[in-house]
């Protein structure tokens, strides 16, 4: 067995309290006792909500990516070819309207803008289609102002 040592009553070196506040923690200390229980706080609900805490702003010390992504769909990715058939030959001709093949992801004011910048023309509106063999075709309706036939040969389809 081993005896526990009594410890001295003396403070330790350079740490002098002054008396009448050792005193006053003393007689704290006896009215209150010294393991008194604190009241525990009266639940209302019988359901916990986690208290709201502070939530910072994040700071980070680097970027987590090395470079920003770039645009992954341009104009040449949208519009993949023009459409050379017979009934497209007949909507420049008839309907001001050229026909292109484009990006499946690709909605119409994408391609739209790509053709605006791709052959400096204005479309009136643009319809699309998803063939049965997964690719997406643009019915592109050109404005009074240009020409389909015109359009069509500085690109090269006729």
């Amino acid at each position: 067995r081993e005896r526990k040592r009594a410890r001295s009553a003396m403070p330790p070196k350079g740490a002098k309290k002054p008396a009448a506040a050792q005193a006053g923690k003393a007689a704290k200390a006896v009215t209150a006792g010294i393991r008194s229980k604190k009241s525990s706080k009266v639940r209302k609900s019988a359901t916990f909500h986690r208290p709201k805490t502070l939530k910072k702003e994040r700071a980070p010390k680097y970027p987590r990516l090395s470079a920003p992504k770039g645009q992954k769909m341009d104009q040449f990715q949208i519009i993949k070819y023009p459409l050379t058939t017979e009934s497209a030959m007949k909507k420049i001709e008839d309907n001001n309207t050229l026909v292109f093949i484009t990006d499946v992801r690709a909605n119409k004011q994408q391609i739209s803008q790509a053709v605006k910048k791709m052959y400096d023309i204005a479309c009136q509106k643009v319809n699309t289609l998803v063939r049965p063999d997964g690719v997406k075709k643009a019915y592109v309706r050109l404005t009074q102002d240009f020409d389909a036939l015109d359009v069509a040969n500085k690109i090269g389809i006729i």
